[in-house]
């Protein structure tokens, strides 16, 4: 048999950027370079390349940064990615003091290109960001083909710029190995449009009650798709209203506007009728921030949004004529205090931030706009491709053994959680042994009294990084879902806005409430779970909404059965 291993440089923990070396026979592969330095490249490979090629999934930094360094240390080293990432890539550079070349080279999507003898990579679109590919690998020799599957950072949903992984081409692949990203875990979020409507809502109810809204964002992908949401929601349209976009968030729009050509094709229709951003004409109103000849930047009086860099100098914004403000920070799911660290970072910037906070003049609240596939999403990519291994990287290390911890994925897969400089062997057709699932249960006791019920858990559960957010303020929510009762720990954030939160409800699919669920069972022939006992969270992609009173029905015939 070939020689099949995998040997990370860096796999996405906390700021760690992703950087993965894959062996496929003869030949090494270097699957992304988000370093800060590539000084493990070369230490590793001395004067020589560390690789053949190098394939970029995307241009967003923690898995691009390093590609710069890379390139200028073996400048022989041939590196490619999808036409878009090629012209966006740029962005993460804009610091240099010299005109960088071109130096990756585009390929086209849907058709194998072969590098070496017998090596071959095919690139799709894995959503994310315009441009972001996923890579299938093949490495074929007289016995045997040998396939790998990268989906660097992906979404199966389509957002408002970028159309999802086309999943359906896909099914039934059976790579020898997934390489896939695990950044929100097991963790399970309402529909991509929903928290649209969440945030929307939020904010249109800042303006009107007179706050002007700052949405700081990284250069690329968030503050695009914040700024077309604003643009075509029924809260904003024809609305008296400024939008104004600042820094790298602005070039990253001018980047956008020439390659239009490579968008979806509403997206395409949409510039056909009115500017994709610039638009001074038809309300809102989305303009370049502007800038006095003196330097001083200026707003007017009434309330605006405002886009600019996640590491500007807020209170060029946030100034004393200006109104109060409402600062919405986007939250990160699996990174412990990234909200309060975002905070820090731009009162150190601006120590004047923090008086202006404290007298409430500019509030701070978070939002969630998932732009990566969450657990329900991972498990059904990962159950349609049918893998022999699966790697996982790129989100917190227990999020991701909370992955590798599922009983579905543990029964069918060789499932790995690699750290970076730790080599992966990847036996193909070979007898495996799955190691133990790390241990994420706790076992405590419940207490019932006459006015209250009591919960006791040993003191290991603190051990885990996630137990301080959770017990951040001693006050916990609870709440049933199917047979188990959900409990979460409520933040102060959480509890200072929780009056202004919207009340809409949030629905998330489940086997509960399919209308192909009968007796805790799949009955939809064209569900993978066909005939199989079901838990009431399940999840599968021929799910079909039961309607409301067919629901209350379903529910008393399985209590029944």
């Amino acid at each position: 048999m070939e020689r099949l291993e995998c040997l990370p440089y860096g796999v996405g923990h906390a700021d760690e950027g992703v950087c993965l070396l894959m062996q496929l026979g003869p030949y090494r592969v270097l699957l992304d370079c988000g370093l800060s330095s590539v000084t493990p490249l070369v230490l590793e490979h001395g004067q020589s390349p560390p690789a053949d090629l190098v394939l970029c999934t995307h241009a967003h930094p923690d898995h691009s940064k390093g590609l710069l360094a890379l390139h200028q240390t073996f400048p022989q080293l041939p590196i490619y990615a999808s036409e878009v990432t090629t012209q966006l890539l740029p962005l993460n550079w804009l610091d240099s003091e010299t005109k960088i070349p071109a130096f990756c080279h585009a390929l086209p999507w849907r058709s194998p290109v072969e590098f070496r003898d017998g090596l071959s990579a095919e690139l799709y679109p894995s959503g994310h960001l315009p441009g972001a590919a996923a890579f299938l690998l093949t490495y074929t020799t007289a016995q045997h083909s040998y396939t790998v599957f990268y989906t660097g950072d992906f979404l199966l949903s389509n957002s408002r710029l970028v159309d999802g992984l086309p999943l359906e081409e896909l099914r039934g692949l059976k790579p020898d190995v997934l390489i896939v990203e695990g950044s929100y875990g097991t963790a399970r979020y309402p529909h991509r449009r929903q928290q649209e409507n969440q945030l929307a809502e939020r904010i249109h109810r800042a303006i009107g009650e007179g706050h002007s809204v700052l949405l700081p964002t990284p250069t690329l992908g968030l503050g695009q798709e914040l700024l077309m949401l604003l643009r075509s929601h029924h809260h904003f349209t024809g609305r008296d209203l400024d939008i104004w976009v600042d820094g790298s968030v602005a070039l990253g729009c001018d980047a956008y506007l020439e390659m239009l050509s490579h968008f979806p094709s509403t997206v395409q229709n949409f510039a056909r009728h009115q500017p994709l951003f610039w638009d001074e004409r038809i309300r809102p109103r989305v303009r370049p921030f502007p800038t006095q000849r003196d330097g001083k930047l200026t707003l007017s009086d009434s309330p605006s949004i405002v886009l600019t860099d996640k590491e500007a100098d807020f209170s060029q914004y946030c100034r004393s004529d200006t109104g109060a403000w409402l600062l919405l920070l986007p939250s990160q799911p699996g990174r412990v205090g990234s909200v309060e660290a975002a905070v820090t970072q731009a009162i150190a910037v601006s120590p004047v931030l923090q008086t202006q906070i404290q007298t409430g003049r500019i509030a701070v609240e978070t939002y969630f706009l998932g732009d990566h596939c969450d657990g329900t999403g991972t498990t059904q990519l990962i159950h349609n491709l049918r893998p022999q291994h699966v790697i996982f990287v790129h989100g917190s290390p227990v999020y991701l053994n909370d992955l590798t911890g599922l009983e579905e994925l543990q029964n069918r897969y060789h499932l790995h959680t690699p750290s970076a400089g730790v080599q992966v062997e990847l036996p193909i057709g070979e007898t495996f042994l799955q190691p133990a699932a790390p241990e994420a249960k706790y076992e405590g006791e419940l207490t019932e009294e006459e006015m209250t019920i009591t919960i006791t858990l040993p003191d290991a559960i603190t051990s885990d990084p996630r137990w301080q957010n959770f017990a951040d303020t001693g006050i916990v929510e609870a709440r049933w879902q199917g047979e188990e009762l959900v409990v979460r720990g409520l933040s102060q954030r959480e509890l200072l806005s929780q009056n202004s939160e919207s009340t809409s409800p949030i629905v998330i699919e489940c086997c509960e409430i399919c209308l192909h669920c009968r007796g805790q069972r799949c009955w939809n022939q064209a569900s993978p779970l066909f005939g199989f006992k079901v838990t009431p969270e399940g999840y599968c992609p021929a799910f079909e909404s039961a309607p409301m009173i067919e629901q209350e029905f379903l529910t008393d015939r399985d209590d029944e059965e």
